[in-house]
């Protein structure tokens, strides 16, 4: 009866899993199939999820209407530089928390985390101004040094640090290696599962951040993904299948890099979140 009713609450489990899967990827789905639709199909009601006339232009129309190569290869360099910059730095700032002890180390850590409870929102105005006085306005070091510093980065490294053994710096100190070299040949491999992990919501959010491009870029050579799929929305009218063909394909680098990292993203939560 125990293992009946076991395998009774695995088949719900299953099955509430599943629906929820349906739900979460179906807007996906209707992305994906309006993007071979007319604008007249995409706006008729009742409306129907395969199109009767398939239009794969819409995905020749994303180029040629406007530079969207130039839109991803800027959301590309931006998203790498940023993720490449924040977890070589928030890796270095949570092994020193982690293992070092000093004076004001606990107050510090806690200064960090307090960070991360500050909207964004209340510092866009001084952002923008310090920005301005900077001379990073329309200019991609103002869409990348604002965003390699965060809170959350520094507390991830930190607690998977934090059960780092103390018996490997020690082997290492013994045989000569420096700090740096204890951190970038013993600690730094170690945690290649959480940095997975942390760069990849650094790589989605920056690929996919619109409000700060759209306030700090002017020039179009500029523009990011975002701000390129704006382009599509007219005054008067929208091409809403090219705008979908647009977005299937802005979706296309996170959902590779997802589907590529998806195991070593859980490994380096688990390693990293449980621990104290």
């Amino acid at each position: 009866m125990t293992r009946r009713r076991r395998r009774l609450q695995r088949a719900l489990l299953r099955t509430m899993m599943l629906a929820i899967g349906v739900v979460m990827i179906f807007p996906f789905l209707w992305m994906v199939a309006s993007a071979f639709k007319s604008n007249k199909e995409i706006l008729q009601y009742p409306p129907s999820l395969l199109p009767t006339e398939w239009h794969p232009e819409n995905f020749v129309n994303v180029f040629s209407d406007v530079p969207f190569g130039r839109y991803m290869f800027n959301s590309g360099f931006v998203a790498i530089t940023v993720t490449a910059a924040a977890l070589l730095l928030h890796t270095m700032a949570g092994y020193a928390l982690a293992v070092f002890r000093f004076r004001g180390r606990n107050v510090l850590f806690f200064m960090i985390i307090g960070t991360m409870m500050v909207p964004f929102y209340s510092l866009l105005v001084p952002l923008l101004q310090l920005s301005k006085a900077l001379g990073w306005i329309d200019s991609f070091t103002g869409l990348i040094i604002p965003w390699i510093p965060h809170g959350f980065g520094i507390f991830l490294m930190r607690q998977y640090f934090m059960d780092f053994p103390r018996e490997l710096r020690d082997a290492a100190a013994v045989d000569g290696a420096s700090h740096l070299r204890t951190f970038f040949h013993i600690a730094l491999p170690t945690a290649y599962p959480v940095m997975a992990a942390l760069g990849i919501i650094y790589f989605i959010g920056n690929w996919d951040r619109f409000l700060w491009p759209l306030i700090i870029i002017n020039s179009p050579d500029k523009y990011t993904v975002p701000l390129g799929l704006v382009q599509f929305q007219g005054q008067y009218s929208t091409q809403w299948g090219t705008l979908m063909a647009a977005a299937v394909v802005a979706s296309i680098p996170t959902l590779f890099l997802f589907v590529a990292l998806q195991k070593r993203i859980v490994a380096g939560v688990t390693m990293s979140g449980i621990k104290g």
